[in-house]
């Protein structure tokens, strides 16, 4: 069976059951943790085309390296506690913060927050940068 085939029936697997087994995996750590890096990659490489402006050009750590920096965080396991315990409420979920933004994911760049967190000190940089261009 060539990938392309193996690819289609798992589309149409996971289409009739409405994506119950991938949905459930993305909930675990090792789920949750490779759902995050596929998205980190995907905003560096272009494919969310949207916001690639903010990642292009940035670095991007090694998936292991990534998957060891998380597992050793006090900060990660904590906050994803919360979030399982809340019943995986979007605001609580756990977020890779970009310390500064100029510059990719790198360990010594990164930390944990929620995802509510996150997403407020994004509106505050670009507040910030809409200060400074008018």
């Amino acid at each position: 069976m060539t990938r392309e085939e193996k690819n289609r029936k798992q589309r149409e697997y996971r289409a009739l059951n409405k994506n119950k087994c991938t949905a459930k995996y993305e909930k675990t750590k090792n789920g949750f943790l490779m759902r995050l890096y596929r998205n980190m990659k995907s905003r560096v490489e272009g494919v969310q085309y949207k916001k690639h402006h903010l990642y292009k050009g940035k670095s991007l750590l090694n998936k292991q390296l990534f998957y060891s920096w998380a597992l050793s965080s006090d900060d990660f396991h904590k906050l994803f506690k919360v979030w399982t315990v809340k019943k995986h409420k979007m605001t609580l979920c756990p977020s890779v913060d970009r310390i500064n933004s100029a510059e990719g994911y790198s360990i010594s760049n990164m930390e944990w927050v929620t995802h509510s967190e996150n997403s407020r000190r994004g509106v505050i940089s670009k507040c910030k940068r809409m200060t400074l261009l008018s």
